[in-house]
Order: C-alpha cells, then structure tokens, then sequence
C-alpha cells in the first residue's frame, strides 16, 4: 500500500505498517506494538484485502486503540459468498494465461511454493481483479510463502467456523467498507455479513474497479476521493 500512504500523506500523518509474524494473532500483536509506540491512538486503520481482515479482528481486539476502520477490498466475511471466487477469476484470463493460473495453484496448494511461482501467480491475478489497471505501478516486495501458508491456512479456518464475523460484536468504531464492482470478491460478502452486525458500517461501491483501486485508470481518483473524505471526517 506504498502508494497509498504516499497519497494520503500530504494531509494526514501516515504509518505503513508491515506485519511479519507468521500467525494471525503474531500479526495482531505485532500490529498492536507498532500502533502503541508510533501512532497518535486511538488510530484510523485503513486495511486492504488480508489487511482488511486484519484491521477487523485488531478493532474487536483493542476497540479502545481504533478511531475509525476503512476496509478496502476486503475478502468475504462468510465462506458461502466466496465459492466461485476462482473461477470468477479464471474466467477472465486468456487460454493460455489461464492454463498458467491453474498450473501455479497445484504448485501453491501443495505446500511447497516458491517466491516466484507467487510472484508470477500475483502477476496472473492482478490481470483477472482489475477492471482498467494502470501499467508500471509496481512496487519492490519482499514475498515470503512461509508467512502466507501459516496465517492464510488460519484465517480461512477463522471464516470456516465463522470466528471472522462473530468479532463484529466487540467492534464499536464506525466501519466503512470500500470495494470495487469488478473485484471479484463479491461486494454481497462483505456488505450483508456486516450489515446488521456492526452499528455504524457503510459500503461505499466503485464503478468500473477492480481489487485494487489505486491501480485502476479510472477509479483511482474516486477512491482517493473518497479514502480522503472518510479520515477527514473523523480528525
């Protein structure tokens, strides 16, 4: 989220903040530490796709350190909402980038995946969740399979027993939930799982936007727009 936090930086004092624990409660306390001894808490946490899930279970965790939490792109809260998540995104892909697509997933599913066999798969995945993407936007990241394995194997179960959404009763921030209408994460869910649970949650929906809004041609501004709105109204 580099670009992001460039974005919002000219106006809002910003942490982008880097998890590498390897467990989903290794990365929330690690979250935990970074906010208590650089932040000026309670924090706005803005939290893209995993991220996202993230900052959620961090809010019902610390709501007193929580200002206000922004999802971005997030993943469905309820598995049943994700079933056809992908072929949804290997529908989209050309016969030949798809083969690769299927060939990269047995190799991530057996355990035994490599930095470049996620990197190219991110290659192929990005094509699939973008609507319009902007060329040459990437940026430098240090991949580690061993962390993705763990933490994803875990909160897939979180969702699975349904442990992600029932943290929405010890949530007490407004939420805001900010998702493009071509990412193939379904907006339905995240807007009904957490409708009805949170108290004070609205979905805002892009036109014409993939999962990550900031590389779209034509959605970036809006998301700007209105990421910019969402921390202001509470500062």
């Amino acid at each position: 989220m580099k670009p992001v936090a460039e974005n919002l930086s000219a106006d809002f004092g910003v942490l982008e903040l880097l998890q590498t624990a390897n467990s989903v409660d290794g990365q929330i306390a690690e979250l935990h530490r970074q906010l208590a001894s650089s932040a000026d808490v309670p924090a706005v946490l803005v939290g893209y796709s995993w991220g996202a899930w993230l900052g959620f279970l961090f809010a019902a965790r610390y709501p007193d350190l929580v200002r206000k939490l922004i999802l971005v792109s997030a993943g469905a809260f309820e598995s049943k909402y994700n079933k056809d998540l992908t072929s949804i995104r290997l529908n989209r892909l050309r016969p030949a980038d798809r083969e690769e697509a299927e060939r990269l997933i047995s190799i991530i599913t057996t355990g035994n995946p490599d930095c470049e066999a996620f990197r190219r798969f991110g290659e192929l995945m990005t094509i699939a969740d973008s609507f319009d993407c902007l060329p040459g936007s990437d940026y430098p990241v240090d991949l580690n399979a061993d962390i993705y394995e763990s933490v994803w194997a875990e909160a897939s179960r979180l969702r699975e027993t349904n442990e992600l959404i029932e943290n929405a009763a010890r949530i007490n921030c407004p939420v805001v939930a900010i998702h493009g209408d071509y990412d193939p994460h379904p907006v339905e869910g995240v807007k009904n799982p957490l409708f009805g649970r949170l108290e004070n949650f609205r979905m805002v929906v892009i036109n014409k936007c993939g999962h990550t809004p900031w590389r779209e041609r034509l959605a970036k501004d809006t998301f700007f727009e209105i990421l910019w709105q969402e921390i202001k109204e509470v500062l």
